[in-house]
Parts: structure tokens; C-alpha cells; sequence
């Protein structure tokens, strides 16, 4: 069988284990009864060391001895699983599993109270399990090693090669050009129409998020749609991809927007080449990558006029006190630049100044700088600066997102550059395209699909962020795409075109 092979073999059981892992999460999320929290912590802990006990094992140092002498000369993608494993083997190497399935079981139990304290809007709830996180966070990041700031080690995890200094530049200067955008915006501009108030029923929402689904190309006998606090994306393994979605029946729009952001990285998953299957190559090329599906689902095509050309009869089917209002009006309705408390909900024009505002509290956090207990303080001044509000409550502000009761500090960045990286795919697709937006019209998005899967998606992880971001554009990271499709697309909307 040869190193390589080898290898393969042994990843295959780490993947297998991870699997399990998945299956026991997305339960937890979905159907698990409040009484079952404590057992699951427990046999995510389990699964999970048994996992990281294999992934740093004298074995394993063994294996890529082996297989990378023998991967010289091979082909990209043995080079690239010799690659990834490597990087896994030597990142954690240093860091005990005890104290690996500690943190797992920490941070499960820290989901579990975070659900209840956004429900009850109760920092002071949630308080100790954050903190408790927060240290094994940062006791994370000592034992992985790190230069210059604890907070590289943990962004690396999600983003290869990423540090907190490019962040900081990336962000400012995002900042630096969408803060006077949007007072141009408001000062001048027309607002658009909101959707007129009403009730729009939790199941008719339901099934029209499957529609949407479905118009994408999201497989459903390889997937699921199912409710959860926070939306989210999940691999079981091949042939499993489910997606959850939450419902407002004040407004049918967050869940459709919802839906696609989901449907988008299921459609990333799915389209993976089958031959990665189990290898650990079988995921994104970095969490900026997979959120770059999500948006371009979300944004460049669910927030098109285009799209509402042919979605519109759709949810007039479903809520006819919708009826009069056009495909521009519900376009218009979709692209209102407004601040508000939610990130998930919020518009292009703001949603990066939601990212700026958490990557400047993580790292405080991590950096040593902010305490847990003046979190919510620090969140409300934040949303003061950036945005001009305060919430209300802790469950609008502190408390809306799930990511850090689960230990993923480093992960909200992936979001602002999986922003950038959309609008470079979008402007390349156009380019290889013509007619792509005659078939956003036609609700034909196969041939959009298919270039996404050629182009992305079937390479899995068998290439770094930067250099897939290369051969499909011509460039790395860029925010000029994105700064200069809002802008031409928001002008538009507010009438200043």
C-alpha cells in the first residue's frame, strides 16, 4: 500500500470518530433534551480525545515521516494531505489530552448555559462559563506557541497564515471607507421601503426557506433542514450535510437569508470531489473560503434584483399580504443600509462593523486587556462607536452569537473575509459567464453551480486560501471587488446612482 496509503488509512479513523463527534453536536443543538446536557458534554469529551489522541500520536509522526519522503514527486493532492495532517500533528503536538477533552467538555457545557442565558437576555448566567473558556482559550494558544500575539495562534486555526496585525488592516481599512459610505447613504440617499407588517407563519416561512434550498442546488437526500438557536452548517460525512435556520414571524426575511448563508456552505460541502472522502482534506480550504459560499448565496444572488425576479411569485404564493409589492421592492426591502443589534440580520454596508467591533474584543479578551464581566459594557460602547446604537438587552447585544461559548475565538474575521472572497468569485464567474445573470433571472443556477464546483468546491482543502483565491481570480485577498460591488450596488438602491 505504500506511506501514502498508510496514512490514508489511519486519517480514515480520525474522520470516522470526527463524524460521530458531529452527529452528537448537531443533536445537542437540535433535539436534545436539557437533562441529556451533562452526558453529552462527556461523550463529545470522549470522542473528541479519542480523535486528538490519534491526530498526535507517536504513530502519526511515524506515518508522515514516511509519506512525506515518498509524497515527493507525488501528486497535489497526496502533497496536500501529507501538508494538512503535518500541520495538525505539529500545531498540537504540545497540548495535552487531558486538557483537550477538558475544553471540549467546558465548552459543551458553556453552549448549553449560553442558550439558556440569550433566552432569559442574562450575561451574568453565562459569565463563569465564558471566563472559564476564555482561560482555556488562552491556555490553548500557549501550548500551540505563537509570535507576537496568543490570538495568531488561535486565527490559524480557521485561517492558514492569518495574523491579528493583517486583520487589523484589512478591517481599518474596511472601516475607514464603509463608515462615511453609510452617512452618505442616510444623508442623502432614498431609503428603501421595509416589507409591510404582518404574520408570516413559522411553517410557511419553513417551507419557503426548503424552496429556496432547492432552487440552489441543495441536495436534501444528503441533508437536512431542521430549527436551532443559532443558525448553522454541519458534515456528518459524505452523503450527510444538514443545515438549521431560526424564524421571526415579523419578518419572513431573516430565515430566507438565513437559509441560503446556510445552503451555501452545504453546497460547498457537498460539491467536495469524492475521493477526499475521509482523507481531512474533505472540508473547506479555510473557514474565509467556506463563508464565501455562504455570502455569495446570501448576498450576490439572494439580495439581487435578479433573484427577486423570479422569487418574488414565491413568497406571494405563501403571503399574499405581500402581493403588491415588486420584485424591486422586495430587492430594495432586502438592501436597506440601516445599523442594527443583529450581526446575522445586518445589511452589506454594516455587517463588516459588526465583525470589526467582535475582532476587537476577542483580542482584547485573549491579549489580557478585557475582562469577562466588563464584556457587556464594552460591547454596548463598541456598538456606540462603530454604529451609533446600544442594545436594549444583553440578548440583542453580548449574548446573540454562539461562537464563543464554544471556544472559537479567531472564527467572526472569517466572515469579513469571506465577504472579500465572494466578490472576487462573483467578479470572476461574471467574467467566465456572460450570461450569468440572465440565468439568476430564470432561477437556472446549475451552470453557476457547476463553475463554483470546478473552481472550488471538488478541491476541498488541497489548497491554501490564498493560492485557490489565486487560480481562480488572478489574485489574492483583495477588499477592492467587494468595496466597489456595494457601493455601485447600494448607490443603485438608494437612488444615487
Amino acid at each position: 500500500m505504500g506511506a501514502l496509503g498508510d496514512l490514508r488509512e489511519y486519517v480514515r479513523e480520525i474522520g470516522e470518530l470526527h463524524g460521530a463527534t458531529a452527529l452528537a453536536a448537531w443533536d445537542q443543538r437540535t433535539h436534545m433534551p436539557d437533562k441529556g446536557a451533562e452526558a453529552r458534554a462527556k461523550v463529545l469529551g470522549r470522542l473528541e480525545r479519542m480523535a486528538f489522541e490519534r491526530t498526535i500520536s507517536d504513530r502519526m509522526g511515524e506515518l508522515l515521516a514516511r509519506a512525506e519522503a515518498e509524497a515527493q514527486g507525488a501528486s497535489v493532492v497526496d502533497q496536500a494531505l501529507v501538508r494538512e495532517w503535518k500541520r495538525r500533528y505539529t500545531r498540537y503536538k504540545a497540548v495535552p489530552p487531558d486538557f483537550y477533552q477538558k475544553f471540549v467538555e467546558t465548552c459543551t457545557r458553556a453552549e448549553v448555559v449560553w442558550e439558556k442565558a440569550k433566552a432569559a437576555s442574562d450575561f451574568p448566567m453565562f459569565r463563569p462559563h465564558l471566563a472559564e473558556v476564555v482561560d482555556m482559550v488562552r491556555e490553548l494558544a500557549r501550548f500551540i506557541g505563537y509570535k507576537d500575539s496568543p490570538y495568531n495562534a488561535l486565527v490559524e486555526e480557521f485561517e492558514p497564515g492569518m495574523t491579528a496585525d493583517k486583520l487589523r488592516q484589512v478591517l481599518g481599512g474596511l472601516r475607514e471607507e464603509l463608515v462615511p459610505f453609510l452617512k452618505e447613504l442616510t444623508d442623502r440617499g432614498r431609503p428603501p421601503e421595509p416589507l409591510p407588517p404582518g404574520k408570516f407563519p413559522v411553517e410557511s416561512q419553513r417551507a419557503l426557506c426548503r424552496e429556496a434550498l432547492q432552487a440552489i442546488g441543495y441536495d436534501f437526500a444528503a441533508g437536512r433542514l431542521d430549527d436551532s438557536v443559532h443558525p448553522f452548517t454541519i458534515g456528518i460525512g459524505p452523503g450527510d450535510t444538514r443545515v438549521t435556520n431560526r424564524y421571526r414571524e415579523d419578518d419572513p426575511l431573516p430565515a430566507l437569508f438565513g437559509a441560503l448563508h446556510e445552503g451555501g456552505h452545504a453546497l460547498y460541502d457537498q460539491g467536495i470531489a469524492p475521493e477526499l472522502a475521509w482523507s481531512g482534506l474533505d472540508g473547506g480550504a479555510s473557514f474565509g473560503i467556506h463563508e464565501s459560499q455562504s455570502r455569495f448565496w446570501e448576498n450576490q444572488i439572494g439580495r439581487s434584483l435578479a433573484f427577486w425576479r423570479f422569487f418574488r411569485s414565491k413568497v406571494v404564493r405563501r403571503f399574499r399580504s405581500l402581493a403588491k409589492l415588486t420584485a424591486e421592492d422586495f430587492w430594495r426591502a432586502a438592501n436597506h443600509a440601516q445599523p442594527g443589534f443583529i450581526r446575522v440580520d445586518a445589511d452589506e454596508v454594516t455587517y463588516n462593523l459588526h465583525i470589526c467591533l467582535r475582532f476587537e474584543l476577542e483580542l482584547d479578551l485573549i491579549e489580557g486587556r478585557l475582562k469577562v464581566e466588563d464584556l457587556p459594557e464594552q460591547w454596548n460602547r463598541a456598538m456606540k462607536d462603530y454604529l451609533g446604537i446600544v442594545p436594549p438587552d444583553d440578548r440583542r447585544g453580548v449574548l446573540q452569537d454562539v461562537h464563543w461559548s464554544g471556544g472559537s475565538f479567531g472564527y467572526f474575521p472569517s466572515y469579513t473575509l469571506g465577504n472579500l472572497y465572494a466578490a472576487q468569485f462573483t467578479h470572476a464567474a461574471i467574467q467566465d459567464i456572460p450570461e450569468f445573470w440572465d440565468l439568476a433571472i430564470s432561477s437556472n443556477f446549475t451552470p453557476i453551480l457547476s463553475w463554483l464546483r470546478e473552481k472550488i468546491h471538488r478541491h476541498g482543502r488541497v489548497y491554501l486560501p490564498e493560492d485557490l483565491a489565486r487560480a481562480v481570480t488572478g489574485q489574492g485577498l483583495s477588499p477592492r471587488p467587494f468595496l466597489q460591488y456595494v457601493k455601485e450596488k447600494y448607490r443603485a438602491v438608494y437612488d444615487l446612482a
